[in-house]
């Protein structure tokens, strides 16, 4: 066999073997062979879900930790878009249900928030956090909220009500309201077996009692 032969045979087996490396390359990278034959395929990457979820639910808030109370508190993690605590409107009370939901700007932020507050203890109430998807949100969530909301004061709202300047007509009827309660009390007292002399209600002033003598068994 002459040179230039075994040089010839040289350059053949190299581009055989490379052949052979490139063909196992393939194979390791395909995922699967097609039943119809031909070369392996490999199946297309599976990239990890993006979160995009920037609403939160928070259960079990506090009594007193209201809506100002949890802007400040949560504005440490990020910006707050929106916020609401769910409120008693059907009796008019506006008194908190004790859960509530806030949107923050960036979904990196509200799953840091949801990481970190969930379990949290809070003035002896454990947090409840959970992520809303974005296929999830009610889309009336945010209809008619007011971060700025005040419960009805209804200490005060009785108060002008009974502080109100009455007619003598107005004034007479609650006259005779208070009396009529009076003569309840009186009877029950007397069902009890209590001797108790009752103060007489002169207008809307009333004296102090007599004296209450209780009956010895």
């Amino acid at each position: 066999m002459g040179a230039k032969q075994k040089k010839a045979l040289k350059k053949n087996m190299k581009k055989a073997s490379s052949q052979l490396a490139v063909s196992a390359q393939k194979k390791e990278a395909a995922d699967f062979l097609p039943l119809e034959g031909g070369p392996g395929r490999k199946l297309p990457e599976e990239k990890p879900p993006v979160n995009k979820a920037t609403v939160l639910y928070i259960g079990r808030i506090p009594h007193g930790f209201y809506e100002k109370e949890m802007q400040a508190f949560f504005s440490q993690f990020g910006t707050i878009k929106r916020l609401r605590i769910a409120r008693n409107k059907k009796v008019r009370t506006g008194k908190s249900k004790h859960f509530g939901f806030i949107e923050f700007q960036d979904p990196e932020v509200a799953e840091v928030v949801a990481d970190a507050m969930h379990g949290y203890l809070l003035f002896e109430h454990i947090l409840q956090v959970h992520l809303i998807p974005p296929e999830h949100v009610h889309p009336k969530l945010w209809r008619g909220f007011n971060p700025r909301y005040k419960p009805v004061d209804w200490v005060q709202v009785e108060r002008k009500q009974q502080n109100k300047e009455r007619t003598f007509e107005e004034h007479k009827k609650l006259l005779e309201k208070i009396l009529k309660r009076d003569q309840k009390r009186r009877k029950r007292i007397e069902a009890a077996g209590i001797e108790y002399e009752c103060p007489e209600i002169v207008g809307n002033v009333m004296p102090a009692p007599k004296k209450i003598k209780f009956d010895e068994d």
